[in-house]
């Protein structure tokens, strides 16, 4: 895909079994997309929608995100550390049961849609997958819902395994 698909989105949905170039959903404010990948300023200044995002991401996702949610399959354990913007958005970690409803249904219209082996691998092996999904949730977003600030974060679990039990818990803390 090329770049700044879904720009100014504002309704409809979309499957693609690809990697999306830069600036994938920048101010989308109400359409839905599952992608297998998005390179630099995902969900910039997303406003509404839903996102998810199967694979890796560029640098600064979700800078400037004010609304809408996304979720991002983090098998890499780097996408807290070195490639999201967290000055507007929690991290949070994939637990709320409507949320993997959603995640799961999601991924089943993908796979049955695109055919992606992405899809179906995830969702084949979800007890291994699930814990690495973080939802991205906007702050005003929160605000706006009335839902308070997150009280569990996400933690990678790659990250985690990757450092010695005693520095584990500052890697908890995924605030912007």
């Amino acid at each position: 895909m090329g770049n700044v698909v879904l720009y100014g989105a504002t309704s409809g949905e979309v499957f693609l079994n690809g990697i999306a170039g830069e600036r994938f959903a920048v101010r989308n404010s109400g359409a839905t997309a599952v992608v297998e990948g998005v390179g630099d300023h995902g969900c910039e200044y997303m406003t509404n929608g839903l996102v998810v995002v199967l694979g890796s991401t560029g640098r600064n996702f979700a800078a400037g995100m004010s609304g809408g949610i996304a979720y991002v399959y983090d098998d890499q354990g780097d996408f807290s550390t070195r490639r999201c913007n967290k000055a507007s958005v929690d991290l949070e970690p994939l637990t709320n049961p409507e949320d993997i409803e959603i995640i799961r249904s999601l991924l089943a219209r993908h796979r049955d849609l695109t055919g992606s082996p992405r899809a179906a691998w995830v969702l084949e092996h979800w007890a291994d997958a699930q814990p690495k999904f973080i939802k991205v949730f906007p702050h005003e977003y929160k605000r706006v819902l009335g839902v308070e600030r997150a009280s569990q974060v996400y933690a990678s679990p790659i990250a985690a395994s990757l450092v010695p039990a005693s520095a584990t818990a500052a890697l908890g803390v995924q605030h912007g």
